[in-house]
Formats: C-alpha cells, sequence, structure tokens
C-alpha cells in the first residue's frame, strides 16, 4: 500500500495545466519543422525511415514528460517519517563545539577500536548523537585557530548531519581557541527561551590561540548559567601522526608529540557546573556524549501535541525530469537532428 503523500505546496500542480499546452506547441513546431526541412531520402540515409519518423513525432512528450516531473517536483511531495516528534515533550538547546585543527587527525584512535583517525571518529559519533535525539534543538561550532559558527540551533537533523559529514580540518587557520570557541557558542545560546542550555565542547589539545582565555569564557558562561561539558578526545602525549602514503596510497604515520591539559577542561567544566570526560576510543566518546544528555534538565521549547517528521519525496521526480530533458538535448542534437 503507498504511503500517504503531503504536498508542501500543492498550489504549485496548477502548473501541469502547462503540460498538455507545452505539447501541443512542441508537437504543431516539429510537424513544420519536418515538412520544411527532411527529404524522404535523407530520411532514409541517415536511418530507418519508420523508426526515426516515429521518433521525432514523439519527441515533444520528452519535453511533456520532464515539465511534468518538474512540476512535481516543485509542490515537494512529502510522506510522514517513521518518527514522530512530540512537542510537548521537554529539550534542551545544545551547542556542539568540536575542534578542528591539524591534531585532530592524530590516527591513535585505529589501534583501539576507533577505525580512523579523531576526527573521523568524532564526526561518526556526532551523526549517532544527532539521530538518536528526537526534540533537542542542536547548533554547531567549529574551531581552530579560531571559532566559527556552522550551523544554528536546529530541529532539522538531517541538515544538520550532512553539515556534519562535510567537515574538515586544514579549513580553518591552525590552532587550538577554547576560549574564543567558548565565546562563539554562547553567542548562538543568546536569543535562546530554553531553561536548558549547555555547550559540549570536544577537543584533543591545549588552548594556544584565540583572544578569549578560556577561563574568562568559562566566567561568562557561569553568568548566563550555561553549564560546560567538556571532552577530551585522545591520549595525549606521542601519537601516531600521518605524514604521507606508501607505495599503495595508505596512509603512513610516525610518532609526533600532541599536547594536552585536561586540568584546563576540568576547571572549565568545574567553574560552569559542568562535567569532563576523557575519551580514548569511539566507546568512551559516545559514553561521554550519552553522559552529557543523562545529567540534562529539560526544558519545554515547543507545546502544541505530537507532529510527524516529514520525509521529503522530491529529488526523483527532479533527477527524473532532469534526465528526460537532458536525453531530449542528445537527441536533437546527435541521432534526431534536423538539419536546414
Amino acid at each position: 500500500m503507498l504511503p500517504d503523500v503531503l504536498w508542501h505546496d500543492p498550489r504549485a500542480l496548477w502548473l501541469l495545466l502547462l503540460v498538455p499546452v507545452v505539447g501541443a506547441l512542441g508537437f504543431a513546431e516539429q510537424r513544420r519543422r519536418v515538412a520544411l526541412r527532411f527529404s524522404a531520402t535523407h530520411l532514409l540515409a541517415l536511418g530507418p525511415k519508420g523508426a526515426r519518423a516515429r521518433a521525432l513525432d514523439a519527441l515533444p512528450l520528452l519535453s511533456m514528460a520532464a515539465l511534468a516531473l518538474a512540476v512535481v517536483a516543485l509542490a515537494r511531495p512529502q510522506t510522514s517519517g517513521s518518527r514522530t516528534r512530540d512537542l510537548s515533550v521537554e529539550g534542551i538547546d545544545i551547542i556542539i563545539a568540536l575542534d578542528l585543527s591539524t591534531s585532530m587527525e592524530a590516527g591513535d584512535f585505529r589501534s583501539l577500536g576507533g577505525g580512523g583517525n579523531r576526527i573521523s571518529v568524532a564526526k561518526e559519533t556526532l551523526t549517532d548523537f544527532i539521530a538518536s535525539r528526537v526534540n533537542d534543538r542542536i547548533g554547531l561550532v567549529v574551531f581552530a585557530g579560531a571559532a566559527y559558527t556552522q550551523a544554528p540551533l536546529t530541529l532539522d537533523y538531517g541538515v544538520l548531519k550532512e553539515v556534519v559529514k562535510q567537515l574538515r580540518t586544514h579549513v580553518i587557520e591552525d590552532g587550538t581557541a577554547i576560549g574564543d570557541a567558548i565565546a562563539v557558542s554562547l553567542n548562538r545560546l543568546r536569543d535562546s527561551d530554553a531553561k536548558s542550555k549547555v555547550i559540549v565542547l570536544i577537543t584533543d589539545g591545549d588552548n594556544n590561540a584565540g583572544k578569549i582565555s578560556p577561563l574568562d569564557a568559562a566566567a561568562m558562561a557561569k553568568s548566563l548559567h550555561v553549564p560546560i561539558f567538556t571532552v577530551l578526545v585522545g591520549k595525549g602525549g606521542r601519537v601516531p601522526y600521518p605524514d604521507g602514503t606508501d607505495l599503495f596510497g595508505n596512509p603512513t604515520y610516525r610518532e609526533m608529540e600532541i599536547a594536552i591539559n585536561p586540568e584546563l577542561l576540568k576547571a572549565i567544566s568545574a567553574e560552569t557546573n559542568g562535567a569532563y570526560y576523557r575519551a580514548t576510543d569511539r566507546e568512551s566518546l559516545q559514553s561521554g556524549l550519552r553522559s552529557v544528555l543523562d545529567r540534562l534538565d529539560k526544558s519545554k521549547l515547543l507545546e502544541g501535541g505530537a507532529m510527524a517528521n516529514m520525509r521529503e519525496e522530491f529529488p526523483p521526480f527532479l533527477l527524473l525530469a532532469f534526465l528526460l530533458a537532458a536525453l531530449e538535448l542528445v537527441l536533437r542534437c546527435t541521432w534526431l537532428k534536423v538539419f536546414p
């Protein structure tokens, strides 16, 4: 049984009335061009007369189908997802501040069951964390030598997971600006009306960049009643760090000293009534993020019953419309090309 389809903009379906008009104009133009520009011998020279003639006659059908599919995509068909969001359930406003410094490329998670370097494991864990939420608004701040908002607070977890997927190192000047990351995160939470607001700071290093002291930023968070939960990623000390590839294209590693400062992260968490966690593999990182949620008080974000999570169904229609339009263009420029 087909799922119930809802239309985000059903008024766009009125444009389907243009399909027969476009088809009629296309057929008229096609007959005029063929009658004026083709001789029977020319048709025979380019291929079987019957097949090519029928293809020429049917060519406007591709335009009609492409237009119809594009209109359907424009109306944005949607179906209900498997999960529903209870708008009366209390939620949290969470800003995740993720370290994107080059030290996050260290490969010390490879031998500990993480299956990759620090940044890849952090991204996978964050994606799972986001997927597990239902009513919490989540935003993302990234930092290295400076800090930037990557995603504002949102309930659109699909978009947020895609943002996390695209994160890379080497896109921000290198360094670890923990104080700036906290300040930018607080700025994102400034206009929040949620009773429970929290910052989750994920880093693998010591503060060595930025304009704001981490402890000064922590004091600001304390005055705003925003707890900071810090997660130190990696074991510190000498760790395997990528320095190129071998003959087969596999990454090679060398031992490199990476400074960490667990005392600073503990002080930040203690100052803001948060908590400190140490993550040396995928499992401990997941456990730390789960522990953060377990410690938080919930606050209501929205009220008004239940609302289904809607799944967009327009991409296949839009893709097929483009393919049919491209097919028509290719046919007009090759096999079915009309020569003067």
